[in-house]
């Protein structure tokens, strides 16, 4: 009646083995979930260049917020609430706010045929918030530039006629829009409108 001795130790061997192994699971396992919450926190906090881009203006009745002398000269750039993917997304115009910015002064340049001379004065719109007035703004050397080029290479006898005038706003728009694509990051502008021509 004699007890086999071997048998109990290896069971407590057996199972310090088996705690040590969950133990050692066990801290794998929460190590790398703090780890997920970690580095999931940090990705959330850090800031993408989408973040800082316009976003649109609903439409709504804003009434225009006195300056602080008391006059009402300059409006504050509005605020927009919807993101985009991009700036070339399809726009409502009847759910979204539009906003014209002149720029200050007129363009004047040699047409292409070298018989006269174009000056211009134009106004850009946007249904997007303050973001892309100011873009406009900081960009206006490199927007000018392009604006001269696109004006140098028209044909007077084109620009006599309604289309030709339409193709020239489309040709001016899209050339403001990459300028602004290149510089900032997104474009912005929906259209180019004349506030003067003059051919001669």
């Amino acid at each position: 009646m004699s007890k086999d001795t071997t048998t109990e130790p290896e069971k407590k061997g057996g199972l310090k083995k088996i705690l040590l192994i969950s133990v050692a699971v066990i801290v794998l396992i929460g190590a790398g979930a703090g780890a997920g919450v970690y580095f999931g926190a940090l990705s959330a906090s850090e800031k993408r260049p989408e973040d800082n881009f316009p976003k649109l203006v609903v439409r709504g009745k804003e009434a225009p917020v006195p300056a602080a002398n008391g006059k009402e000269d300059e409006t504050p750039p509005k605020v927009g609430t919807v993101s985009v993917p991009n700036d070339q997304f399809k726009v409502d115009p009847r759910k979204y706010e539009i906003t014209y910015y002149a720029i200050p002064d007129p363009f004047t340049t040699n047409l292409a045929d070298g018989s006269g001379f174009l000056q211009i004065g134009i106004s850009l719109s946007t249904f997007y918030d303050g973001k892309v007035i100011n873009n406009i703004k900081r960009q206006a050397v490199p927007i000018r530039s392009v604006v001269l080029m696109v004006l140098a290479e028209q044909d007077p006898a084109l620009l006599s006629t309604s289309q030709g005038k339409q193709q020239l706003q489309r040709q001016l728009t899209n050339a403001i829009n990459d300028v602004l694509r290149e510089k900032e990051g997104f474009g912005g502008i929906d259209n180019v409108y004349f506030t003067s021509m003059v051919i001669q």
